[in-house]
């Protein structure tokens, strides 16, 4: 069970990805990850300029100067920066089980927002609702993306949580 947000070290495990594919700028890395999350999430400035000056600080990246942008800050990968982004895509796959925490964290609480009496949110107007039709639309989205990822039909399966994860070798716990 997560605590909050997305994964701890997401932002940075991405500023390297997107560093090693060229040098980049704090803005640029801001709206990449939007473009990556489909638009659906993009991080702050107060997340992305402490890692990219972090990451200088420890000899990961470095400034660079371009005499076509001269009032950007720059930065690209050092060795060290490419090392460490190898050290984290190893570690990388621990982070799964923290990501379907929070996509499923969140679904259950707008699930929650939708049926529970607990809740009294109006529905607006042409406005996004808490309700059945629109929980079916982002399950409709994720079934999409998912298929065009994968160029694959979706299947539904109908293992049980716990089947599942004991068919993966999953600790649950």
């Amino acid at each position: 069970m997560r605590k909050s947000g997305p994964p701890k070290g997401l932002i940075a495990y991405l500023v390297l990805e997107l560093l090693e594919e060229k040098p980049r700028y704090g803005y640029e890395i801001l709206k990449e990850i939007r473009d990556l999350s489909g638009g659906h999430w993009e991080p702050s400035y107060g997340s992305v300029y402490p890692i990219l000056y972090k990451f200088e600080e420890k000899g990961w990246t470095e400034r660079i100067e371009r005499e076509d942008e001269p009032d950007r800050k720059y930065f690209e990968l050092t060795d060290a920066g490419h090392d460490e982004l190898e050290d984290r895509r190893e570690r990388g796959s621990e982070k799964a089980h923290d990501f379907a925490d929070v996509i499923l964290g969140f679904f259950h609480v707008y699930a929650a927002f939708s049926t529970d009496d607990r809740f009294e949110i109006p529905h607006l107007e042409g406005e996004w609702r808490f309700d059945e039709e629109f929980s079916a639309w982002i399950v409709e989205q994720l079934v999409r993306h998912h298929e065009h990822y994968f160029e694959t039909d979706f299947e539904r399966i109908t293992e049980t949580p716990e089947e599942f994860y004991e068919r993966h070798g999953i600790d649950d716990e």
